[in-house]
């Protein structure tokens, strides 16, 4: 018996350490929680800049209206005076003060000031007010897919602001206050006001100049070409710096379409960076690359620079015939050299080096220049391509990829991949944020991360000027401007749709860059199913060559001398 009341004793000892001891402090915060009420402090939402500065988005001050339905005096009045100030179903106000479950509902957000001062004028019991920020985007549509929007309680839903949010958010703060059992805020309340922090600062890589400059042209091509959809990017070759990103038709990021889910998926969409297309012949500027790079590392089967390619317009591989988009009527096709190959867009040649380097050597290329493989670009969603497998990869599959079929790739890789085939042999991981500057004033900023060396220096410097040539004489004349060297590769792929080409649905495309013999810009430009004209060297490169001229008057860069 006397253990058995030891042994009880111990029990009731150990129970009450834990409660006074490990439990206490959670136990006091339930009890003090009973009677004390919070109001929200909803912390400012960090601004987004450009590279410069610029404001992108930022926020209004507006305000929380929140009702306590047991402090509520006169519900039917109350809820007249709700619906009225900020239009509601005053039906709905009153089941809500009745409803009698919750202590506190939320009846309006982002309200104006000057409505909350009309509800101040009316001091209802029972309902309270707190600011708030309501997202603002400077420039309405522009940078749309990229920004992205928040959500009505200030959380980022999708672009930099969802991958971001963390950074974004801040930390709430509130306003305590000391009630009775029912939630009615006792006489001589302490109130205590715990301040919110503000979010810090993101600041792109985005020069905001040229993205409008791109938007614009984009808004151009996409009324005069008819086009489903139009696509740009804009990157620094030298550090794969995001200075422009486009999709056009975009939205308000002011009036964001919330209503329409479908209409609101589409139009949000970053398709240069989640959704894959069929290169064609901008993807020649890779096989080229591993070409030089094999051939200056005396691999016997690449080919020389003037080595002189078979000027027949079709190839059997593997029982099928691979044609050129030229019938080689004009005499231009023949007795190619790699340049001319280039300048002509000849497809029979790029599919002998496909061939020639084999599936090994070429895949190593391909994957090095991040096909397959996501970039690693700071956004959600980043599509990884469509590559055959090396393992199941035939002869016949080898000679399309070589140019630009039978694989497939998102915006951000072709133009990551050609900016490393141009820039020196160089492939950097792509970034939108430049720094985040912290509330401090601390800036804390990004540097370049070397994913990939591909090719050379010396065989990205020979690409270069061959690329410069297609511009100058070849298919990509369109893109040219007097006075600078620009570089560049036209593309013109058919579409397809359940497994069969679709008839009269093409992807028109250029990548161009500029200066040619270091360059500084690299733009790509997608457009999808134009109408009437869809050859890439006449809808693309256009569009090109006028971003780099709007580029050139921006920063003020002077012709070549």
């Amino acid at each position: 018996m006397g253990l058995a009341i030891a042994f009880i004793f111990c029990l009731i000892f150990a129970r009450l350490f834990y409660v006074q001891i490990v439990w206490g402090k959670e136990l006091v915060y339930k009890a003090t929680d009973q009677w004390n009420r919070e109001i929200p402090i909803i912390a400012a939402r960090g601004v987004i800049s450009d590279r410069n500065g610029e404001i992108l988005a930022g926020n209004k001050t507006t305000y929380s209206v929140f009702l306590r339905p047991n402090a509520v005096v006169n519900e039917e009045y109350t809820s007249t005076v709700l619906s009225g100030l900020f239009a509601l179903d005053p039906q709905a106000v009153l089941d809500k003060i009745r409803g009698g479950k919750v202590s506190e509902v939320t009846i309006a957000r982002q309200v104006s000031k000057e409505s909350v001062e009309k509800l101040v004028s009316y001091d209802l019991p029972g309902v309270y007010y707190s600011r708030d920020n309501t997202r603002q985007y400077t420039y309405n549509d522009a940078l749309c897919q990229v920004l992205g929007f928040t959500s009505n309680d200030g959380s980022g839903l999708s672009g930099v602001e969802k991958f971001y949010n963390n950074i974004l958010s801040g930390v709430n703060g509130e306003i305590c206050y000391t009630t009775d059992i029912v939630g009615v805020e006792t006489e001589n309340s302490v109130v205590i006001y715990s301040e919110a922090k503000a979010g810090d600062e993101l600041r792109l890589t985005i020069d905001i100049d040229i993205q409008l400059a791109a938007e614009e042209a984009m808004k151009n091509v996409y009324t005069s070409s008819g086009a489903k959809s139009v696509s740009c990017i804009v990157l620094d070759p030298q550090n794969f710096d995001i200075l422009a990103m486009s999709n056009y038709p975009s939205y308000d990021l002011n009036n964001v379409p919330r209503d329409d889910t479908d209409v609101l998926n589409a139009l949000s969409r970053n398709s240069v960076v989640c959704d894959i297309y069929e290169p064609g012949s901008t993807f020649k500027v890779v096989t080229a690359a591993a070409n030089i790079e094999e051939y200056l590392r005396g691999n016997s089967a690449a080919f020389s620079n003037n080595y002189i390619f078979n000027g027949s317009r079709t190839r059997t591989v593997d029982g099928t015939k691979i044609k050129c988009w030229s019938d080689h009527s004009n005499g231009k096709h023949s007795n190619q050299t790699l340049a001319d190959a280039l300048n002509n867009s000849c497809n029979p040649c790029f599919t002998d080096i496909a061939l020639s380097l084999g599936t090994d050597t070429f895949y190593s290329y391909l994957n090095s220049f991040g096909f397959g493989n996501v970039t690693g670009l700071d956004f959600n969603g980043e599509a990884l391509g469509m590559l055959v497998p090396q393992s199941l990869v035939r002869d016949c599959d080898l000679a399309r990829i070589g140019f630009g079929q039978t694989v497939a790739v998102t915006g951000i890789q072709l133009a990551c991949a050609v900016a490393a085939a141009v820039n020196g042999g160089k492939y950097y991981v792509p970034h939108l944020v430049k720094s985040v500057v912290l509330s401090s004033g601390k800036v804390e900023g990004y540097k370049p991360v070397l994913k990939y060396t591909p090719v050379s220096e010396q065989a990205s410097a020979m690409l270069a000027g061959m690329l410069e040539g297609v511009v100058t004489e070849g298919s990509g004349k369109k893109a040219y401007i007097e006075g600078y060297k620009v570089g560049g590769k036209t593309g013109t792929a058919q579409k397809y749709e359940d497994g069969r080409v679709a008839q009269g649905k093409y992807v028109s495309s250029f990548v161009g860059f500029f200066p040619a013999d270091r360059p500084q810009y690299l733009a790509l430009i997608i457009v999808d199913e134009p109408q009437g004209t869809y050859y890439g060297s006449a809808v693309a490169a256009p569009v090109a060559k006028e971003i780099f001229e709007d580029i050139i008057k921006i920063k003020n860069i002077q012709p070549y001398e």
